[in-house]
């Protein structure tokens, strides 16, 4: 298991705080869409604040590629952190220098600022020591609490590490010990269901699994490589041709494997990827040409639900189908409701399938969201993250 400090146990009257957050939201104009991301730092911002630190958050926003964009400001961030903190926290049109250092000085115990994208700064994404030395001047402590970004080596997440004392949040603490808890002396039976649409961004998770889990559950659009690497014609399904030997190679490797693998059996299938369009349910030996794949049948959600209905630990990323466009959704939908309807303690990852579970009315009903997406494969992949290792 990750050893990390427990943040409640440090005093942090007087402190100034640099927190990294991850509140790359979802933006209609200047209002934020969806606010799970900034709901999930607050107990490390209330606890801060209610102690007396004097806490400025920093996180980025979207991918600004080092140049300000105007609608990639924070100000709808802080606007509903405010709402949600019942608060002001102002906002500055900085990241680095006088302005912010000044701002900082002045701030009173339990004060909250929140700094502007920090991808606007070109050091950011590079993690040049100039920025992160900057970054970090002003402050005593380095609170990381953004476990969305601990797979990047940033100045924000990595970087000012190297200048001031840095200690894990409660969210990246829970984070880290959730995803343990499914890697070392899971509970069994331990099924993990995998979806969405690339088989290139989850092999090393697959075969993780494939060695881990009692069984495997493949959906989404990355099921159609498998099932093409089997010698099924899937039509104009979506499918990675480049990764059909990996595919091949871990369907193999599942046959000498004590871990159950499981591929759809059956699939909703549509001409036109629109709302309204005609579909059918059919086997997966019978895709047309002009057909594409676009959701698990029935028959395959009925299997996947006995197998979770049974499991002890679930774990699961991606949708397992095209969840956006009515009837599609029935199949992701299906799966959760068994999960949710079942005993076993349930992991969930991957902004897709959370907006999924959320459009359901079931994302309460999971034992554990977790809020990352790339580093939540990675954590589960076996790899070192730099944004957890700094704070070990």
């Amino acid at each position: 298991m990750i050893k990390m400090q427990d943040l409640k146990a440090i005093t942090v009257e007087g402190k100034k705080i640099l927190i990294r957050v991850d509140f790359n939201v979802p933006l209609d104009g200047q209002r934020v869409r969806d606010d799970t991301r900034i709901k999930a730092a607050l107990p490390t911002i209330k606890l801060l604040s209610s102690r007396g630190a004097r806490l400025v958050l920093v996180s980025h926003l979207g991918r600004p590629k080092g140049e300000p964009r105007e609608e990639l400001r924070m100000d709808p961030v802080a606007a509903r952190l405010s709402d949600l903190l019942g608060k002001k926290v102002r906002k500055l049109d900085q990241i680095t220098g006088l302005e912010v250092e000044t701002a900082v000085t002045e701030m009173k115990d339990g004060e909250i600022l929140l700094l502007e994208n920090v991808r606007f700064a070109k050091g950011e994404e590079q993690n040049d020591p100039e920025f992160a030395r900057s970054l970090a001047k002003p402050f005593d402590l380095f609170v990381n609490d953004a476990f969305g970004t601990a797979h990047r080596a940033h100045a924000s997440t990595v970087g000012v590490a190297d200048y001031i004392p840095a200690l894990p949040g409660l969210l990246m603490k829970r984070e880290v010990e959730e995803l343990s808890s499914c890697l070392e002396e899971p509970k069994r039976p331990l099924t993990a269901i995998l979806g969405g649409a690339k088989v290139s961004d989850k092999i090393g998770v697959v075969s993780r699994f494939l060695q881990l889990a009692d069984n495997l559950l493949i959906g989404g659009g990355m099921a159609n490589t498998f099932l093409s690497a089997e010698g099924f014609n899937l039509g104009s399904s979506f499918f990675e041709p480049e990764q059909l030997k990996n595919a091949a190679d871990l369907i193999r490797q599942s046959k000498k494997s004590a871990c159950r693998l499981f591929l759809p059996v059956d699939l909703v299938v549509t001409k036109n990827l629109e709302a309204g369009s005609e579909y059918q349910t059919i086997d997966i030996s019978a895709v047309d040409d002009d057909w594409k794949a676009v959701d698990i049948g029935p028959e395959t959600a009925s299997v996947f639900s006995g197998i979770v209905q049974d499991s002890k630990l679930i774990v699961w990323n991606g949708p397992l189908g095209v969840f956006e466009i009515p009837p599609f959704e029935q199949g992701t939908e299906t799966v959760a409701r068994a999960i949710t309807d079942s005993a076993a303690y349930s992991i969930i990852g991957g902004g897709d399938l959370v907006a999924a579970v959320e459009s359901l009315g079931l994302a309460d009903r999971f034992s554990f969201i977790s809020t990352g997406g790339g580093a939540t494969l990675e954590f589960w992949e076996g790899k070192e993250l730099p944004g957890i290792k700094i704070l070990q």
